[in-house]
Parts: C-alpha cells; structure tokens; sequence
C-alpha cells in the first residue's frame, strides 16, 4: 500500500522530502498537472468568436481555477501538442 504524501508546511520541509524520500513508496495519484508560463507575452491575437463561445470558455476557465486568457493559450498548446491527422483537412476560410 502506498504512503500519502505527508503535509509539508515550509519550502524547507518540501526541499527535504524531495531530496530524501523515494516517491515510488508515495500515491501520487491526487497530484495534478501544473503548467508554469515563463515565456513573455509579447504578441496579440485578436479572435472573434461567438458570445456563447466565450461565456463558456469563460466558465470552463473559472472552473478551473485560471484567466481565460490563459485557458486559451492552454487549449492552443494541448491542440498543437496533438499529432496532426493523417489527411489534411482543407484550411477554413
């Protein structure tokens, strides 16, 4: 059985578990993924989009606990992370 990951209350105490602890004896299994966005936003996109399209992204974003601006940029990242499909579609106009 699997230890929980025990409460680490000071970057120190978390430094020490990382260092010292084999995380293969820990569940893991409630972490979730992170994204950290270090690369300056120097660019702009202007979209339009319908407004129900918006009010759910927005939805989706608070939900998630992030911007929507942000919750664009991620859906735009898992998009272009995905492999392209074998046929290319025709480019929409």
């Amino acid at each position: 059985m699997l230890k929980p990951i025990p409460r680490l209350t000071t970057d120190e105490e978390a430094e020490d578990f990382l260092i010292n602890a084999n995380l293969a004896e820990y569940d893991l299994s409630g972490f979730k993924r992170i994204h950290f966005e270090f690369a300056p936003k120097v660019k702009h996109v202007n979209v339009q989009i319908p407004e129900d399209l918006l009010i759910a992204v927005k939805a989706r974003a608070a939900a998630a606990g992030m911007s929507y601006q942000r919750f664009i940029r991620l859906a735009i990242e898992q998009a272009l992370a995905s492999p392209l499909p074998k046929e290319p579609r025709a480019p929409a106009e």
